[in-house]
């Protein structure tokens, strides 16, 4: 499981802007997971909790946003989520497209008390 590794790595850099800008409380941190990317949001809302431990973060509520991975279909032009879809077009059944969007893993939103 690399989330851990990902989520000590996003709690420095927050603390790092908190840092930065004063603040001494945060009260919500959002972030942003692509449906396509490596990181599977159960597990980094499992290890969030251990690795907040004893930072600044310590009672951050952590709200996770899921971003679709959708993709342009080649043949047709459709977008379409390639997930739900198993990465085939529903309009032409073709399996040649383009990513748009959902490899994603960004943070979003620091909310300070």
């Amino acid at each position: 499981m690399h989330e851990l590794g990902v989520v000590i790595e996003v709690i420095k850099t927050v603390e790092e802007v908190a840092a930065e800008s004063g603040v001494t409380s945060i009260e919500s941190l959002v972030l942003q997971i692509g449906e396509l990317s490596s990181i599977v949001p159960r597990y980094v809302q499992d290890c969030y909790p251990a690795a907040a431990d004893g930072t600044l973060l310590e009672n951050t509520r952590l709200e996770i946003e899921i971003l679709p991975g959708n993709g342009l279909c080649r043949g047709c032009g459709k977008v379409f989520n390639l997930a739900a879809e198993k990465s085939i077009c529903p309009s032409c059944s073709a399996s040649d497209f383009e990513i748009l969007g959902g490899r994603e893993f960004m943070i979003k939103e620091i909310v300070a008390c």
